[in-house]
């Protein structure tokens, strides 16, 4: 493949840890890996690409699905390369099927592996809830593909990179959606779709107090390994109001693959296992031992979370 264009996304000044991970399989893929940076990380992206292409305009500062789309569309149509990829990341979610539509292109959303095999192209993604894996072979380029979070490690910065400006040409069918309102979630919390680690809570945890303890767990965690460790939950500890939708695990929330998921007081429903099944390690921890949640985990403890949860962290802070 000669060329791969990539979509490094972001929210204020930081950049998405997953358009690196991006990076690192266009790298795999293609001889000229080129970033279409809407915001302020051209800087951040020195050895991961080859070229970036920086778009600097007013109406991006909040960047907008449509607008990503259509400066995308506009260097691949100036660039001509063989592969536009995004993160499957939830903002990317809305930019890949944009962009497929707006090339007439074929998408393969959300894979967790792409290979070459000759001059084909073969992707691995999760079917029926991550039940099954299924295979396909794509033979014709181009095509736009979007990776899920974590499937690949970030790269080591290896490239010599040149940067230059780039201008959308946007219509006013472009701009007919404008930003009304941009909710940050709490200061320093990580998003579970970006952890490393994740600790949910579910309806088990009995009420919104008890997720400092999850909190603490996290905050713990990340002292002690050094890695990025989230505050997950499940779809009814949401409902319940305990903690805020962007902590969402599942189906309706977000599908995330940490190296550690650990789910504690979750049963396990099938659109919460939808969410997590593929995380690369699984632990328990539920008082029920016929929860659905131990089907799918490497390790299981049956007891009161309420008692496993304080010793564990005690046995944290000690060791």
């Amino acid at each position: 493949m000669a060329k791969a264009l990539v979509f490094a996304e972001g929210r204020g000044e930081v950049l998405k840890e997953a358009s690196l991970e991006a990076m690192g399989v266009a790298s795999g893929l293609a001889n000229e890996v080129i970033a279409v940076s809407v915001g302020p990380y051209a800087a951040r992206l020195e050895g991961f690409a080859d070229r970036v292409l920086s778009v600097q305009d007013e109406r991006l500062s909040h960047p907008l699905a449509t607008l990503c789309a259509r400066a995308i569309a506009g260097a691949f149509r100036k660039e001509n390369p063989d592969l536009a990829i995004v993160s499957a990341t939830p903002f990317g979610k809305e930019v890949a099927p944009l962009l497929g539509a707006m090339l007439g292109l074929a998408l393969m959303s959300d894979v967790t592996e792409v290979k070459k095999d000759g001059s084909t192209l073969v992707f691995v993604k999760p079917l029926y809830t991550g039940k099954v894996m299924g295979t396909y072979r794509v033979e014709k380029t181009p095509v736009v593909f979007s990776v899920r979070p974590k499937s690949y490690p970030v790269p080591a910065p290896s490239k010599s990179t040149s940067k230059e400006g780039f201008s959308p040409a946007f219509t006013d069918d472009d701009l007919r959606v404008s930003l009304v309102e941009l909710a940050e979630k709490e200061a320093g919390e990580i998003d579970v779709a970006e952890a490393d680690m994740i600790v949910t809570g579910g309806r088990g945890m009995k009420g919104p107090e008890n997720f400092a303890m999850l909190r603490e767990l996290a905050s713990v965690l990340s002292e002690k390994t050094g890695a990025k460790v989230a505050v997950g939950a499940s779809r009814s500890a949401v409902d319940e109001g305990w903690i805020d939708h962007s902590h969402q695990v599942g189906q309706t929330g977000k599908i995330v693959t940490p190296g550690l998921y650990m789910a504690i007081g979750v049963s396990g429903a099938m659109q919460h296992l939808a969410g997590m099944r593929n995380s690369k390690l699984i632990i328990a921890i539920n008082k029920d031992p016929d929860a659905p949640i131990f089907s799918v985990a490497d390790f299981g403890v049956v007891d009161d979370l309420f008692k496993v949860v304080p010793e564990l962290v005690k046995r944290l802070k000690e060791g």
